[in-house]
């Protein structure tokens, strides 16, 4: 009885294991989505098209959950100012401060 028990018992712990391989992790928060085909990163030169991205971006992250609200309204108060300085001819300052804001949330 001994020996028919000992082969069982690694038997069964190798099946444990191999089955503990074969398990998959759920889905991080938010990225069960993915970004539609029909996204398309805008196009354009300078402060304008830096603000346009970047918006672009932080819509899409939003949309697949990568985002909350709260960050995603300071991003876009933020990009709404960086957008009125490339209005006001303000360029650089607008690349400038996009850039920044970009650093600060990890999208560098």
């Amino acid at each position: 009885m001994k020996t028919l028990i000992r082969p069982l018992w690694i038997a069964g712990a190798a099946a444990l294991s191999l089955a503990a391989c074969n398990q998959t992790a759920p889905p991080a928060p938010g990225s069960a989505s993915v970004t539609p085909s029909s996204f398309r990163m805008p196009e354009g030169t300078g402060c304008a098209g830096e603000v346009a991205r970047y918006r672009a971006v932080m819509d899409n992250d939003l949309a697949m959950g990568h985002v909350n609200h709260s960050v995603y309204g300071r991003v876009s108060r933020e990009i709404d100012q960086a957008s009125s300085a490339c209005a006001a001819g303000r360029d650089a300052e607008a690349i400038r401060m996009i850039r920044a804001a970009k650093s600060r949330y990890g999208y560098s």
